[in-house]
């Protein structure tokens, strides 16, 4: 069983969930998923990151160190609005499935 359509909603609460607490960029959220056994690829990734942004739950701008330029993500208020619902909810359900029968 591909299990890739009920990860993705708990990785992007993950993302906003680092992105909530400093700013984030590409690589390094994709080196933390794969601390936790998550392997994304860019290609993965980023298209994820631009949905977040264009529906108002993370912005972004560009950082320039020397020459490298690299993309900083963070959590919007609504991002943040959704993040504390989502715990809530997700607390909740995962208490459910992880009760004692």
């Amino acid at each position: 069983m591909d299990g890739r359509e009920f990860y993705a909603s708990l990785i992007r609460l993950h993302i906003l969930h680092h992105a909530a607490q400093e700013p984030i960029f590409g690589l390094e959220i994709i080196e933390e998923l794969g601390r936790h056994g998550y392997k994304l690829s860019a290609g993965t990734l980023y298209p994820m990151l631009h949905g977040m942004e264009r529906k108002g739950y993370l912005f972004s701008v560009e950082e320039k160190r020397g020459r490298q330029t690299r993309r900083l993500y963070r959590a919007t208020e609504l991002g943040q609005m959704l993040l504390e619902e989502a715990k809530h909810k997700v607390k909740e359900l995962f208490g459910e499935l992880f009760e004692e029968s």
